[in-house]
């Protein structure tokens, strides 16, 4: 995986949920990671593949405005392959049809002051079977089909688990958002109690302390 190339530097903050880069054992080569992208700026990735590999990336914007992002996947001539405007989520296979360097852009620039938090994964390749398996002249054995779904069924519960801490983050920020919201409705309707409160007293005192018309007249006769 190569450096990332921006249009506009951005700055990594602390609020950056996760920052993993993992080269997997197999010929599968997999980078996950969790960034921030500001407002108003483009962040791209660069990875290299060969042709007639099998590439998968995947997205999803955790917090930030209305959770949508532009993304555009560019060949290495510069052929745009695929590409979504303001989108949440999604999911996008194919296969290099040349080898070289493919990029992946993730885009901010209609949002003027809303930050985004993005999660990517750039898988490349496909994962070979277990050591010692793709070597089988013959059926395998029970304990060997064992491991082999124990393997798959492991790697499902890490993609269920990726998935389930991203909607969990995204649950968290919104009702984080929610509670900010809720607070600063909560103040302003006290101020505004207190505010009517002191003005009532305020008239009432007024309406008591002015002398009735009878009054003033008795006063004058004396």
């Amino acid at each position: 995986m190569h450096k990332p190339r921006s249009a506009q530097p951005a700055a990594f903050y602390w609020t950056v949920l996760l920052m993993v880069f993992s080269q997997k054992i197999w010929s599968v080569n997999s980078v996950e990671l969790t960034f921030e992208l500001p407002d108003n700026a483009r962040e791209c990735f660069h990875e290299e593949i060969q042709k007639q590999q099998t590439a998968t990336l995947e997205f999803q914007v955790v917090s930030g405005g209305r959770y949508d992002v532009d993304v555009t996947l560019e060949s290495p001539t510069g052929e745009e392959i695929y590409r979504q405007i303001k989108t949440q989520f999604d999911s996008y296979q194919f296969t290099a049809s040349a080898t070289g360097i493919y990029t992946a852009c993730f885009s901010n620039e209609f949002s003027t002051f809303s930050h985004k938090i993005v999660y990517m994964d750039f898988q490349v390749g496909e994962e070979q079977p277990l050591p010692g398996i793709e070597e089988h002249a013959t059926v395998l054995t029970q304990l060997e089909s064992s491991a082999q779904e124990i393997h798959k069924a492991l790697n499902a519960i890490l993609d269920y688990q990726t998935h389930h801490r991203l909607r969990e983050a995204q649950g968290r920020k919104r009702a984080e958002d929610l509670n900010e919201r809720v607070l600063w409705w909560s103040l302003t309707e006290t101020v505004a109690i207190l505010v009517i409160a002191i003005g009532q007293v305020l008239v009432l005192r007024n309406f008591f302390s002015e002398k009735k018309p009878s009054q003033m007249s008795y006063q004058l006769m004396k």
